[in-house]
């Protein structure tokens, strides 16, 4: 099991503040902030949420939607939870847990009916005295998956008598300090401010743990670089494509020292021909490809770089460096989540757009009692069509249900990439 090193950000009134107490803004960007601990290599990520009153609580939730979908790695959501309700709005704005505070006697009541209802795997707890461990017990290994611990004077003796798998958060310590709490067995990760500023060096930190023999997720390859057939100048050709949509995006070389530096830094550098010189992408335009997966072909002698791309990935400032157009035949697009993107883009801009004599903005129009009565419509259609012996009837009837959800889809405001990223987590 991999030890975790899990930064935070303290939400208060829309600006990330230094902790719970001390709410001093260290950036009024939070879902940026978010985007900077995964790219410098964090684990997972923990929002406390720390507003008060429930249009401050709303607004929070809108920004803890917007840092699931920056952050690009698991986000646990905490604070201002007094009911079901408020887990599954966490849950629904991207977190992969949920945090109960166990202060609060009325978290702790409600910790079956949570578990029950979204998953054991879905569902921490905050822990402030170890009497809240120990009063607990039974029901923090039936229902809950682990611990964080958020006051340090709790941490020693929690450490002592806990048997469940702890997160910590620590403030500002040494890093031989760190490197002590990670080597006790029931500790899984770190958090806290001392994680917070350290980011900048979290490989550098996980380095460390595996010198000291403490198991960290880092860029390992199970290909050394001597089993790669090389071209005759000693490099190998990467292609590199977006990790989200497989668009191709450039093709580069990397020599031994490339390879070495991607694995290590997370960040793809290639070998530049014309300079003679390593490449380290992004590093003048800030347009950085942040490795996502590196695979081999059969003969070993390219690499597939899966990449979490920043900006442009050409210096033309196109996103690809594939647009100049050679030949095309017509055909019509049969990857399904382009065949959606595509009609889902028309209708959006019909939205914006509107069109005189369009179905769809007859819908917009008409306005949201219209789209669910048509929505309606068409998932009955879908039923009757189900109980008849040919199958290209409910084909029709689904074709029909999904361009109508897809005008509920921009009516609301939400994107393909939403839906997708939500079916990813199930």
């Amino acid at each position: 099991m991999y030890k975790k090193l899990i930064p935070c950000i303290y939400l208060y009134k829309g600006n990330a503040v230094r902790d719970f107490s001390d709410h001093t803004i260290l950036d009024t960007n939070p879902a940026a902030l978010a985007r900077f601990y995964s790219n410098n290599n964090a684990d997972e990520l923990i929002v406390y949420d720390l507003s008060a009153g429930d249009t401050e609580h709303e607004e929070a939730l809108d920004i803890i939607k917007s840092i699931c979908t920056e952050a690009e790695i698991p986000v646990i959501g905490a604070g201002n939870v007094h009911r079901m309700e408020d887990i599954k709005k966490l849950i629904y704005a991207g977190c992969k847990k949920a945090a109960l505070n166990y202060s609060k006697e009325g978290n702790i009541r409600i910790t079956k009916e949570v578990s029950d209802k979204f998953g054991k795997d879905k569902i921490v707890a905050c822990i402030s005295e170890v009497s809240e461990i120990t009063d607990n017990e039974p029901l923090l290994a039936d229902y809950v998956e682990e611990l964080i611990l958020v006051k340090e004077r709790c941490i020693k003796e929690a450490v002592a008598v806990s048997r469940f798998p702890m997160i910590v958060s620590v403030p500002e310590v040494s890093l031989d300090k760190i490197l002590e709490l990670l080597s006790r067995q029931n500790i899984c990760g770190i958090s806290g401010y001392a994680i917070n500023e350290n980011a900048k060096e979290l490989t550098a930190v996980k380095t460390l743990c595996q010198t000291n023999g403490i198991p960290v997720n880092t860029y390992e390859s199970r290909i050394p670089w001597e089993e790669f057939k090389l071209n005759s100048d000693g490099h190998i050709t990467v292609v590199v494509q977006d990790y989200k949509t497989d668009e191709v995006l450039m093709v580069a070389y990397m020599n031994e020292e490339a390879y070495h530096m991607t694995l290590k830094t997370g960040k793809m550098t290639y070998y530049s021909r014309s300079r003679d010189e390593l490449w380290v992408k992004g590093e003048t335009s800030g347009h950085y490809q942040y490795v996502k997966s590196l695979t081999a072909d059969c003969d070993k002698d390219t690499i597939l770089a899966k990449v979490s791309q920043i900006g442009a990935a050409c210096h033309t400032g196109a996103h690809s460096c594939f647009f100049n157009e050679v030949m095309c035949r017509d055909y019509e697009e049969s990857n399904p989540l382009r065949v959606f993107e595509q009609v889902f883009g028309v209708i959006q801009d019909r939205k914006l757009h509107p069109k005189e004599g369009s179905y769809t903005n007859y819908l917009f129009d008409k306005g949201l009692d219209k789209i669910l009565k048509k929505l309606g419509e068409e998932a009955t259609e879908i039923v009757i069509a189900a109980k008849n012996p040919n199958a290209n009837e409910i084909k029709y009837e689904i074709s029909d249900f999904l361009y109508h959800m897809m005008v509920l889809m921009a009516e609301k405001g939400v994107t393909w990439e939403e839906i997708t990223s939500e079916l990813a987590k199930r």
